[in-house]
């Protein structure tokens, strides 16, 4: 048989092993003892020296195992104490027994069997030579214990082989399982992104595209000089970059700003193009820069985008600093305005009917990939939004 793993079922019969074998062994030395056998001395020598051999290779489990030389060895010695004990007391006949279990259990099942076979003939010359009584007992005795150890090892072993397949079966079941289940929130996933990219295709999209054209037609419209063409000119381009914009969502590809440089590059853009009355808008690099994910970098781009957002709208600001800070196992980015600030612990923009779904969003997409987003502000001491996102395994050990 093969080496089994520690299981209740085989714990429990590896101590009715050790019991039935101490147990045998005993009774050899009680019945030597009672009869005043004139070899009796001897019994109890060998006798124990087969107990603590026994007892060695049960407590060196680790090194005395099947398919080990120092298996074998410790078997072949306990079958050569068994023989000597068999030559001085007729009684050891019984102790075949635990040995069939042993030679089934450490020989493979080719050299097992002639084992059982020989340990059995043993049992019944040994018996027989001892001048005892011979009747049927003598011999069927040690070959039907043969044949049970036998039959008993081979069913177990069909046993454990049926289980292990219906385990397999199980663990297939579940995995599969999983996978149809995945299977099912990605179809569910592409539904809906479907029915939004249509939603937004008919009307975010065409709106921006209208707003754009008529935005155009006025700046056309508009001398060289007037004072309101810079403004006509900037919302023009925001439209055209929120279309763009919307347009890549409806076509699942990535940000436009991140289809042509890193995210470092695409942060330095959105700064240029952020603009507000009297508002500075600066961009900063720490660390060494790696490559990151597109969900990353996503993920920062639109915090940033988001953020100053919010610092346009509802700060008045005079100045905004975004810094990406790349770090050994990760990668964050502070967006620090000194605006009029908030208390974060208030209602949520969204719920004090202003509209907004800033800080919900951002802290969902920093969740979403096993980062955090903090936001520390006060009334009157501006605003600092921080997303730190752990870098995945292999760009953490580039970076280090």
């Amino acid at each position: 048989m093969d080496s089994r793993s520690h299981t209740h079922v085989t714990a429990a019969l590896r101590l009715c092993l050790h019991a039935l074998l101490a147990g045998l062994l005993a009774l050899v030395v009680v019945r030597a003892v009672s009869e005043g056998a004139p070899d009796t001395a001897a019994v109890v020598s060998v006798t124990l020296l087969t107990a603590a051999l026994y007892a060695a290779g049960a407590l060196c489990s680790s090194s005395v195992r099947p398919g080990t030389r120092a298996g074998a060895w410790w078997l072949g010695g306990l079958w050569a104490l068994w023989v000597a004990l068999l030559v001085l007391s007729p009684d050891a006949l019984w102790v075949a027994f635990p040995l069939y279990f042993l030679q089934l259990h450490f020989l493979p099942m080719r050299w097992a069997l002639p084992a059982v076979t020989v340990t059995a003939a043993a049992a019944i010359a040994g018996f027989v030579a001892h001048g005892q009584e011979i009747g049927p007992g003598a011999f069927i005795g040690p070959l039907i214990g043969a044949a049970v150890a036998v039959a008993t090892v081979l069913g177990y072993d069909a046993l454990f082989r049926e289980s292990e397949r219906r385990r397999e079966l199980i663990v297939e079941l579940v995995a599969t399982r999983a996978d149809l289940a995945e299977a099912e929130r990605t179809a569910g996933t592409l539904a809906e992104r479907e029915r939004l990219a249509r939603e937004i295709h008919d009307t975010l999209a065409q709106g921006l595209s209208s707003i754009q054209l008529l935005l155009r037609a006025a700046e056309r419209s508009l001398p060289d000089n007037a004072p309101a063409a810079p403004h006509v000119r900037a919302a023009r381009e925001a439209a055209q970059a929120n279309l763009a914009e919307a347009r890549s969502f409806v076509r699942a590809l990535p940000p436009p700003d991140l289809e042509h440089g890193s995210p470092a590059a695409a942060l330095e853009r959105l700064c240029a193009r952020t603009t507000a009355p009297e508002l500075t808008v600066r961009f900063a690099v720490s660390g060494t820069p790696v490559e990151l994910p597109t969900p990353y970098a996503v993920a920062l781009l639109r915090t940033a985008q988001s953020a100053l957002a919010n610092t346009v709208r509802h700060a008045e600001a005079r100045r905004a600093e975004i810094t990406l800070s790349f770090m050994d196992t990760s990668v964050a980015l502070d967006v620090v305005d000194d605006g009029r600030g908030f208390d974060p612990s208030g209602a949520p923009v969204h719920e004090r009917g202003e509209g907004g779904f800033g800080l919900p969003a951002m802290r969902a997409r920093a969740g979403s990939l096993g980062g955090a987003l903090s936001v520390e502000s006060a009334p009157g001491q501006g605003t600092a939004v921080a997303l730190t996102l752990p870098l995945p395994v292999a760009e953490a050990e580039r970076a280090a």
